[in-house]
């Protein structure tokens, strides 16, 4: 019987089945227990167990361990190495969480694992050297259902039995040759195949470093065949183990305790890349469902919950995540100077409890773990995130500890380790303290020429001068030699030797003589020249300057404020300064501030860079671009009113602007204005007066008095007085008595461009021409006749909207001769019929119809309101004869015949104040009715026909000749 059943299968069979007998409730907890294994902890893990106690197998035995896995005509096969199966294997096997592997030195521990088979197998069987065993659920439901005991709680579980608790002999015949043990598991169903096969194409080298005792594993599915094997040098791996301190095993299941050592085991691949398929969780040893995020595989000796797959927490797990951090931060020594490393380096994000302690811990430890080049801590390292060549150049005593530029600064692992991440602005401000030849500072700005100008404002530039200053905004670089003087102007030259485009591109000026010249430090030795140490070094200077330079005379104004050497040695500025030939030294007042410049610097350097700098041959220009007129300042005499005027003459809207501003300085210190005028008459200084100044003004461009020219009009420079008090030649004639001719010796168009009067109408155009014109015709010493008077009232009348103040004094005409007269007394003529009434009274006597617009403007009395104009006597009511109807075909039909016509006490020829003609003879009805149609100029045309009828055709024959 023995030999029949090697294992003792039917005693362990009797003893459950009278276990389960006695106590139903045992049967219904192991049935219980064996499906929780099988469809909950153990249910997709049915090779790893099988490896797992193959690699158990051959460590008992101390041989290699080899397993063959085939998967072929609906079962599972697994053929390994090592110790064969015997008895207490047997009974471990048929015995829930007692297993024949306790207080040896194997993987299993809870003697579950086999439970495994019950997933996918209702038949699993087990052949060795010694024996077999095998399963059998339908055999073991029919020892079951025999129980009278049990018969309930069968049917109640549908006759679900546990399979692995009633074990049966089995022949040991079969086993592959070289193996030792057979395990055979006839697939329950497809499911449970596919999900067999799933777990073969999963098995990789990671299952051979969680159990080392493999040395390989064959996996056959259906013919198709491969190998796993480990390749040694394809991986680097870190082990630590030691003994578990007593109290931390305290809170473990008793048997547990008994295993007081621990053992962790990083594998990294050498290439960094984990094998594909293989699960990024803790092997403890074999894979659970506990994550871990680093890169590497941990296999370690951790507390499981009995289904083996989380961490069971509590202080030991905490320790054996402080030894793995411990591991890890080892393998990460192996790469040290490698970039690599970094990528080794655990991010704060994890993917689980246990993943979370071992990253925490990982993290403290490596700001003091030497991985950087050079042996170098991170917390002792510096990283800049900068161009190769920069770092590559600060690397050494510049930067210490500088990590190189073959390393990614960028890189977020720095942070973990430690590293203290500096910015450029940092390092460049510390590159003040050091000592470099000039040509070392060119290799750092190349090295700098692509990072952002905003981190280099305070980049330190040797000049050559030898002195190290802060900050390439205003340093200049010479296109050739640095001139003389530099030192004396303070001039900031770049040593050629470190001249770089990119201190160009930071504020530095490439300086050739011009641009040396217009730089700040020599504008601000100019105005500060009177001041200077050596006023004479710092003059030489900058004329040594505007000579290469090759200035025009205006076209850098502040030189004027250069104080140079005047003839009588004392200093003045060089816009105060004249040649000792100017024509302005004969012409200016005694107390000009103008000296004459000396005779050694002319005979030095020139009229020409002398008068770039200011010396005057003539008047001084001022120039200027793009102006706002309402804050322009150009420290010229009456400027303020000059833009106040301009600004009143455009009126509202935007600021003008004035494009180009050009104007004649000084004219205030004149003397001699006949000398004065002949000079400003010639260029360059015309163009000042003649061309009016143009304004861009609410888009449009505007044409308004030049300030030369205004400043002219408004001082005695012609002959003593205003020019606006002359008339030019061949000016309007309406002006003649008026104005005084222009003295001789002008042009014409230089004299318009000086007010000088050209014609009536451009007079009443002029702000105030109005009023001026009425201030002369109020002058008794100015001669007017009658003719031209009525011209001027006519026009002044027709001026739109005429605003003056009422004059004191008119001139008039007072029967037929003209006077000046008090305006009180004077009337503006509406209707010539009111003259034989108004004999003796003053008249203003504009064209017909103007009579109106001249009495308001000049808040005068219309004549026709201060005649009560009543008619004495009776008149006859007549036709108007034909002849005079052929000349005013428009005149009324009837006029009132009178014999004499009397009005207001006086007899008079005619009277239309009514509207209806009243006469007393033909030119009396001739005045009536021409003056009543509007044709007043045809009265002496009606007279005459109205007097011989007969003479109408020649008469109107006449008149057409006239007309033409």
């Amino acid at each position: 019987m023995a030999d029949d059943d090697p294992f003792g299968t039917a005693g362990l069979r009797a003893r459950v089945l009278r276990a389960w007998t006695e106590s139903p409730a045992r049967f219904r907890e192991d049935a219980n227990t064996e499906e929780d294994h099988a469809l909950g902890g153990y249910r997709d893990r049915v090779v790893v167990e099988l490896a797992q106690n193959a690699a158990d197998a051959a460590a008992r035995a101390g041989v290699p361990g080899r397993l063959r896995l085939v998967l072929r005509d609906g079962a599972l096969t697994a053929a390994n190495t090592g110790a064969p199966l015997d008895a207490a294997g047997v009974e471990a096997l048929s015995t829930l969480r007692a297993s024949a592997k306790r207080g040896q030195d194997s993987v299993g521990r809870f003697g579950v694992g086999f439970a495994a088979v019950a997933a996918v197998s209702d038949r699993p069987s087990i052949v060795s050297a010694d024996g077999g065993v095998r399963w059998s659920a339908a055999e073991s439901r029919a020892l079951v259902a025999a129980i009278p005991a049990l018969a309930g709680e069968l049917e109640r579980r549908d006759g679900q039995v546990p399979v692995l608790r009633l074990p049966f002999p089995l022949s040991a015949d079969g086993v592959p040759d070289g193996f030792a043990t057979e395990v055979r598991l006839p697939l329950r169903d497809e499911a449970a195949h596919d999900a067999v096969a799933r777990q073969l194409a999963a098995v990789g080298p990671a299952l051979l470093l969680a159990l080392p005792a493999l040395d390989a594993v064959e996996i056959d599915v259906d013919g198709s065949l491969r190998t796993v094997v480990l390749d040694p040098s394809a991986w680097r791996t870190v082990a630590a183990h030691g003994t578990i301190p007593p109290e931390l095993l305290a809170d473990r299941p008793v048997e547990e305790r008994s295993r007081a050592t621990w053992s962790v085991r990083w594998a990294l691949p050498v290439d960094g890349v984990l094998p594909e398929g293989t699960a990024s969780v803790l092997h403890a040893p074999t894979p659970s469902d506990e994550p871990v995020g680093l890169p590497a595989l941990l296999i370690g000796t951790f507390p499981l919950n009995p289904d083996r797959r989380r961490v069971a927490p509590g202080p030991l797990a905490r320790f054996l995540a402080e030894r793995a951090a411990d591991a890890y931060v080892d393998l990460l020594r192996e790469l040290a100077g490698d970039p690599a490393v970094l990528d080794l380096v655990p991010g704060p994000v994890a993917s689980g409890e246990v993943d979370a302690a071992i990253r925490h811990a990982v993290r403290e430890r490596l700001p003091d773990v030497p991985l950087l080049p050079g042996g170098l801590r991170g917390r002792d390292t510096t990283v800049i995130d900068g161009p190769g060549p920069l770092l590559d150049l600060l690397g050494g005593d510049v930067v210490p500890n500088l990590l190189p530029s073959s390393w990614p600064a960028r890189h977020r692992a720095l942070t973990a380790l430690g590293v203290h991440r500096a910015e450029i602005a940092d390092v460049v401000d510390a590159l003040a303290a050091l000592d470099r030849e000039p040509s070392w500072w060119h290799g750092l700005y190349e090295a700098l020429a692509g990072v952002p100008a905003d981190a280099l404002g305070a980049l330190p530039v040797p000049l050559a001068s030898g002195r190290l200053v802060r900050g390439p905004r205003g340093l200049l670089v010479a296109t050739g030699a640095a001139p003389p003087g530099a030192d004396v102007l303070d001039l900031r030259f770049v040593d050629p030797a470190a001249a770089h485009p990119l201190l160009l591109r930071l504020g530095a000026v490439e300086a050739g003589p011009r641009e040396v010249l217009t730089s700040a430090p020599v504008r601000r030795a100019v105005a500060e020249s009177f001041d200077a140490d050596d006023p004479g070094a710092v003059a030489e200077a900058v004329l040594g300057l505007v000579a290469a330079a090759r200035l025009d005379p205006g076209e850098e104004d502040w030189l004027a404020d250069l104080a140079l050497d005047g003839a009588d040695g004392d200093l003045y500025p060089a816009g105060e300064l004249l040649f000792p030939d100017s024509p302005l030294q004969a012409i200016m007042a005694d107390d000009a501030p103008f000296g004459i410049v000396a005779d050694e610097l002319l005979s030095r350097f020139g009229a020409d860079v002398l008068a770039a700098c200011g010396v005057l041959a003539g008047f001084a220009l001022v120039r200027a671009e793009d102006v706002e007129l309402a804050d322009a300042s150009f420290d010229l005499d009456g400027e303020e009113d000059w833009a106040d005027d301009v600004l009143d003459l455009l009126g509202p809207g935007m600021p003008p602007l004035v494009p180009e501003f050009l104007a004649v300085r000084d004219l205030e210190l004149v003397a001699d204005w006949d000398a004065a005028l002949r000079l400003l008459a010639a260029p360059p200084w015309r163009a000042a007066i003649t061309e009016p100044l143009r304004v861009v003004h609410d888009g449009r461009r505007v044409e308004v008095p030049s300030y030369t020219a205004w400043w002219l009009r408004r001082h005695p420079v012609l002959d003593g007085r205003r020019p606006g008090g002359f008339r030019a030649p061949g000016a309007d004639p309406l002006l003649a008595g008026l104005y005084d001719p222009a003295p001789s010796g002008l042009d014409p168009e230089l004299l318009r461009a000086l007010g000088v009067r050209t014609s009536l109408a451009a007079l009443l155009d002029e702000p105030g021409g109005a009023a001026e014109l009425l201030d002369r015709l109020a002058d008794p010493s100015r001669p007017v006749d009658r003719t031209v008077l009525g011209a001027l009232w006519t026009e002044l009348a027709r001026v739109p909207g005429l605003e003056v103040d009422p004059p004191e004094r008119v001139r008039a005409i007072v029967d037929g001769a003209v006077e000046v007269v008090d305006a009180g007394d004077a009337l503006v003529l509406d209707r010539p019929d009111l003259l034989p009434l108004l004999t003796g009274q003053p008249l203003l006597i504009p064209a017909p119809g103007d009579a109106a617009a001249l009495a308001d403007a000049l808040d005068l009395p219309l004549a026709g309101d201060e005649v009560a104009g009543e008619i004495a006597s009776a008149g006859e009511r007549r036709p108007v004869p034909d002849a005079a109807l052929a000349v005013l075909p428009d005149a009324p039909a009837f006029y009132v015949a009178h014999d004499p016509l009397v009005v207001d006490g006086r007899a008079v020829p005619w009277w239309t104040g009514d509207g209806e003609p009243h006469a007393s003879g033909p030119e009396g009805l001739a005045r009536a009715l021409a003056w009543l149609t509007g044709r007043w100029p045809d009265r002496l045309l009606v007279a005459a026909v109205l007097r011989d009828p007969d003479d109408l055709p020649t008469l109107l024959a006449e008149a057409d000749l006239e007309d033409r």
